[in-house]
């Protein structure tokens, strides 16, 4: 079989399209697998859709299905328009969290993100105040007051009891910086669309930032989020890494 894998601020997907819809899961793990596979934090395959460019199926590397992933719709827009999917630099598709719209400008990507719910405002954990975020997926944020210090165990304890990703955000001079615990990944990743957003949110709320705004995960390249016309807008750069022919011994059944 033949994938590409592009990486958008360091969170990296295997892709591929296929016409044919089926449950990935276990194909998702062998590919995903850093040492015996092509290694990535998500695999996506994009398949056929009436009212849209595609739609997509998306799988962590654990082999679990996400709603979501905005480093994911991205790439995927990319790959979608170099393929000849979508055209005029702009995918329109639809993935478990609804309709996704994304402009592509040279590397650079901005997608159209489901609007936010605020679940919960007050959950008291380990001395510090948590909201717990749906942007698409759940997130427990909460506010930092040094980036470098993100305690993965209090993260995958937080993430097994709430069954959320987590993130944690520090206000600097000009920007965000988020760091975040990802499920499905279980661990942490160097860089998380829909954890970015949530963290904005929170911000946004607290009268800590408005508009357009730098955001730096752990990768530390620089990625953009904003509110304007009640829509919530992500963008950064986006790379393609490679594309190759497969060569694992895969059952057939878990291709075709």
């Amino acid at each position: 079989m033949y994938v590409e894998k592009y990486s958008a601020s360091g969170n990296d997907f295997v892709i591929f399209h296929s016409d044919k819809r089926k449950d990935r899961s276990e194909l998702a793990k062998i590919l995903c697998d850093r040492h015996n596979g092509v290694g990535a934090d998500g695999m996506v395959v994009l398949l056929p859709h009436k009212d849209f460019d595609f739609e997509w199926q998306f799988y962590n590397s654990d082999g679990s299905e996400a709603s979501m992933c905005g480093n994911a719709t991205r790439a995927v827009a990319h790959y979608a328009i170099d393929k000849g999917i979508s055209i005029n630099n702009r995918a329109h598709f639809l993935t478990r969290a609804g309709e996704i719209v994304v402009d592509v400008n040279g590397l650079y990507a901005n997608t159209t993100m489901p609007n936010p719910r605020i679940l919960i405002e007050d959950i008291q954990e380990n001395g510090k105040n948590w909201w717990l975020i749906d942007t698409g997926v759940p997130h427990l944020v909460t506010l930092t007051e040094n980036i470098e210090n993100f305690d993965l165990k209090e993260a995958k304890f937080l993430r097994d009891k709430y069954n959320a990703n987590v993130d944690v955000y520090f206000l600097d001079e000009d920007c965000i910086r988020v760091r975040t615990f990802e499920r499905g990944v279980e661990d942490e990743t160097q860089a998380c669309g829909t954890g970015i957003v949530a963290c904005y949110v929170r911000a946004m709320k607290l009268n800590q930032v408005e508009g357009q705004t730098k955001v730096i995960p752990k990768s530390g390249e620089e990625l953009y989020v904003d509110y304007k016309d009640g829509k919530y807008y992500f963008g950064g750069k986006v790379i393609k890494v490679f594309k190759a022919e497969v060569t694992l011994d895969i059952p057939t059944y878990l291709i075709n």
